[in-house]
This record gives C-alpha cells, sequence and structure tokens, in this order.
C-alpha cells in the first residue's frame, strides 16, 4: 500500500505543477489578450493623431490660400467701382473736339495726366486692360456680346465695334469687354 501513496503522491504533484502551468498559461494569456488591447488602443490614438495632423496641415494651406486670395482679389470690389471712373474719363477725353483741345488745353492734358495715373494704380495692383479691337475674334471668356449684326466684309464672330473694355484683376475677369460681334454667315 505504500506504493499507492506514492502514485498519489506523485499524481498530486503532477496536478499541483499542471494546474501552477495552466495558471501561468492563464495569466500569461490574459497579459497576451491586455498587450494585444494596449497595442490597438495606441493604434487608435496614432491614427486619431495622425488624422488630426492632417486636418491642421489642410487648415493651414486653407488658411495661406485665403490669405494670398485676400491680397490679390480683396479690392475686387473697390476695383470694380473706379470702373465706371475709368470709363467716364475716357469717354470725356474721346468726345473733347479740336476746338475744345484748343480752348481748354490746360484743363484736357489734367484729365489725361489723371487718367494716366489711375492706369498706373490699376497696374500696381494687377488691373490690366483688356483692349479688343475692330476685326479681332470674339472670345467668350474675356468679350461681352451686346449685340450681333451682320456686317458686309467680316466673318462671323468678328468684333465689330467696341463699346467698353475690359479689365482683369491677376487672373481673374474682372469686367469682360463689351463689343459688339458680326453675325454675317460665310460666303
Amino acid at each position: 500500500m505504500a506504493e499507492p501513496k506514492n502514485e498519489d503522491f506523485l499524481d498530486d504533484i503532477a496536478t499541483a505543477e499542471a494546474e501552477e502551468l495552466a495558471e501561468e498559461l492563464m495569466d500569461f494569456s490574459e497579459e497576451a489578450l491586455e498587450i494585444d488591447a494596449l497595442r490597438a488602443e495606441r493604434d487608435d490614438y496614432k491614427d486619431k493623431f495622425m488624422r488630426a495632423l492632417a486636418d491642421a496641415e489642410n487648415a493651414r494651406k486653407r488658411g495661406d490660400k485665403a490669405r494670398r486670395d485676400a491680397e490679390q482679389y480683396g479690392g475686387s470690389k473697390l476695383a470694380r467701382d473706379m470702373l465706371p471712373v475709368y470709363d467716364n474719363m475716357k469717354r470725356a477725353l474721346e468726345a473733347a473736339t479740336d476746338e475744345q483741345k484748343e480752348v481748354a488745353a490746360g484743363l484736357l492734358e489734367g484729365v489725361e495726366l489723371t487718367m494716366r495715373a489711375l492706369k498706373d494704380v490699376f497696374q500696381k495692383h494687377g488691373m490690366v486692360v483688356i483692349t479688343p479691337e475692330v476685326g479681332d475674334r470674339f472670345d467668350p471668356n474675356v468679350h461681352e456680346a451686346m449685340f450681333e449684326a451682320p456686317v458686309p466684309g467680316t466673318k462671323a464672330g468678328d468684333i465689330i465695334q467696341v463699346s467698353a473694355e475690359g479689365f482683369m484683376l491677376h487672373d481673374r475677369l474682372l469686367r469682360p469687354a463689351q463689343v459688339g460681334v458680326s453675325s454675317m454667315p460665310a460666303s
């Protein structure tokens, strides 16, 4: 009977060791699960951080673009409001007869100097005058057709009259040139 006790004793030791190993495995599994959970949480935070970083960079770029646009185009309303002044000065200079030019030479010279100064200010701020000529091709990107008329000796789409000059502000159209266009069919 001594042997069975020894066997029981060995079985008890083996069972104890197995239970201890099972407990260690369980602890190891719990630690592995905890490490996996921490890694997943870390990856989630890293993803959120990278997205926030990208959003901040995009916001910075949008802000830079908005600032550049404001610098270039912020005065477009004022510039647009100045165009009738330009048009009226130009019409006044064109309307002066030879007799009026002799009588009011100083006044007309002052208007011409003022017109030149206005053009210089426009140029300084990125405004460019669009000056189409009679015979040029109509371009809907920079011209506005005020009327169409069949004019002999022209082709359809030729400019036959210029009513008002157009203006660009940097690369944006501020006002299209107002023109009359030939509707003469090709012969």
